[in-house]
């Protein structure tokens, strides 16, 4: 007698069900091939080889900065607080914020410039001439870019220049806000 021998029962079934009956066995839906594999690539990946361009913290970020529009931020702002020293205080953040994203731009070609110069010297020991003018060429490039970054961050030091247009926006929003309250409180009374 097994271990496992009071599974069966007297008329040598497994747990008590029978085949004598007849089986009928409908056959099973085919599965498509598409619901397992996705055949579209996401919109939102980014390819490896992208992954460590020059633009993931480089002059674009600070150039996206620059291109936003604050005017809605300023009126919601103006609804939320109307009151001016709300306004100057949230003038300082934006000058903060474009300092800190200068300050993160700078840093990212600083750091790139380093590492082009160790790849430059170690390259040219080894004798790869046409790899020691192609880092030099993307070094140009980043000083070029760097440069430009500092002269942004000088011009937004003198209120002036590209750094402005976020200050020139937010204020334009947020007198469109103080200009909405009036309107809606006070202008549309009838009296």
């Amino acid at each position: 007698m097994g271990l496992f021998s009071f599974f069966r029962s007297k008329n040598g079934h497994t747990n008590g069900f029978s085949n004598t009956g007849p089986t009928t066995t409908q056959p099973l839906p085919e599965i498509t091939e598409d619901v397992f594999v996705e055949r579209n690539k996401p919109a939102d990946t980014v390819a490896p080889e992208q992954a460590g361009t020059t633009t993931d913290a480089g002059i674009n970020t600070l150039f996206q900065f620059l291109e936003k529009n604050y005017e809605a931020k300023g009126y919601d702002d103006a609804l939320i607080n109307p009151d001016t020293t709300h306004l100057n205080q949230n003038l300082e953040a934006l000058k903060n914020d474009l300092a800190r994203t200068i300050r993160k731009v700078k840093t990212f070609y600083e750091d790139f410039i380093r590492e082009i110069n160790f790849h430059i010297n170690s390259r040219g020991r080894s004798g790869m001439i046409d790899t020691v003018e192609e880092l030099v060429m993307k070094r140009e490039i980043a000083e070029d870019h760097i440069r430009q970054v500092i002269e942004i961050e000088e011009q937004a030091k003198n209120n002036e220049g590209l750094g402005q247009g976020i200050i020139i926006s937010y204020t334009r929003g947020f007198r469109n806000g103080l200009a909405s309250i009036s309107h809606h409180s006070i202008l549309r009374r009838n009296f």
